[in-house]
């Protein structure tokens, strides 16, 4: 298994800037990818952004520009770096892993509010 524990959220007004880091643990797995989902009320879990071990990055069309996506390989820590805060990216932020072991897994953080007042 690989555990993954998020932290970092909040409540935060608009225009402010949160940062999310994610830190996974777990061995024997090889982990591919990182990267932060969101799920707000009545929603489906939608992709925030994701990076690779290679360092390719994918961002949702509604964070370009104002989010960031890094990751410490090392660390096997990923952090995402939130300016420009809107209303409407409130939600539950969720960490996610691929890692492979024989197989590609998916594991999943336990979630960390994020509350952007207007």
């Amino acid at each position: 298994q690989v555990q993954l524990v998020e932290s970092g959220g909040g409540l935060v007004q608009a225009g402010g800037s949160l940062r999310l880091s994610c830190a996974a643990s777990g061995s024997d797995f090889s982990i591919i990818r990182m990267g932060w989902y969101r799920q707000a009320p009545g929603t489906q879990r939608e992709l925030v952004a994701t990076t690779t071990n290679g360092g390719n990055t994918n961002y949702a069309d509604s964070v370009k520009g104002r989010f960031t996506i890094s990751r410490d390989n090392a660390k096997n820590t990923v952090y995402l770096q939130m300016n420009s805060l809107k209303s409407e990216d409130t939600a539950v932020y969720y960490c996610h892993c691929a890692a492979r072991r024989l197989r590609l897994y998916d594991f999943w953080g336990q979630g960390t509010q994020v509350t952007v007042s207007s």
